[in-house]
């Protein structure tokens, strides 16, 4: 029953839950019935087999697409629609003819690395990297530490529970007043030294990078894809986690054990 319907007893309109919930029918039985059913326009399989005219389907296709620049899935999913075909017809004539869009292709970066990371002289690069760690008191912390790629020496190192760009600062003002005594502006202007490091989020901050302009502190981040430009504290990072973090991990399971 529409709800435009009229009674032929009262001559009004009533509403069709109404009418239902009167009659003890569900909402199932009026969505089911042949009025109510709603006709909707899709793909015809006996036409589609049957158009076997590919050139009048490229030129169906082909029209709309002529004047864009560049295709996409979605006007080949609209012709499909206008031309009522399936939609793998459409895109398998439209790849045939090459009229998809191309996939953007992955240009790894080449970089000019020679893997000599180890300086002649002290204070000549410095590597700073951040590093994660499991405690039972305070779940996930942080350690932050600053090497000389010189003589592999700890110049500077922090925990924290918070890893963020004023955490990984610590120890390079830890490694600044060590080596020179202050944290003044300029202290290591003009004297050649770098600091290497990852490009994550803490050292490409604005907050990291103008302190290190402000100590005249040379950033030089590792390339893109190269873990091995800032080897030197990845691999002490290494060795932190395997003979201090796992032994002391080690050694609890073993006194819960017994």
């Amino acid at each position: 029953m529409r709800l435009s319907e009229q009674s032929v007893a009262t001559g009004k309109s009533y509403p069709a839950r109404m009418v239902l919930y009167i009659a003890g029918l569900s909402s199932a039985a009026w969505y089911t019935s042949s009025r109510a059913k709603i006709s909707k326009q899709r793909p015809d399989p006996s036409r589609s087999s049957a158009m076997k005219n590919w050139y009048w389907l490229f030129e169906r296709i082909w029209q709309p697409v002529r004047s864009t620049v560049k295709d996409t899935r979605k006007s080949a999913l609209d012709c499909a629609g206008r031309a009522c075909v399936l939609q793998e017809t459409v895109l398998r004539l439209m790849k045939a003819n090459n009229l998809l869009a191309q996939c953007a292709q992955m240009q790894w970066f080449q970089s000019s690395h020679d893997g000599k990371i180890v300086t002649e002289h002290p204070n000549r690069m410095w590597g700073t990297d951040g590093k994660q760690f499991w405690t039972r008191q305070n779940g996930l912390c942080w350690f932050f530490g600053t090497i000389d790629h010189w003589n592999d020496e700890i110049l500077g190192w922090h925990t924290s529970i918070i890893g963020d760009r004023f955490a990984a600062l610590e120890p390079v003002h830890q490694a600044v007043l060590k080596e020179y005594g202050s944290l003044n502006k300029g202290v290591v202007q003009d004297i050649g030294l770098s600091l290497r490091s990852d490009h994550g989020s803490q050292y490409d901050s604005r907050d990291f990078q103008t302190e290190l302009k402000y100590l005249g502190l040379m950033h030089s981040p590792a390339f893109v894809r190269s873990p091995e430009c800032n080897g030197i504290i990845e691999r002490f990072n290494r060795t932190l986690e395997e003979q201090v973090l796992m032994s002391i991990a080690s050694s609890r399971l073993m006194r819960r054990v017994r």
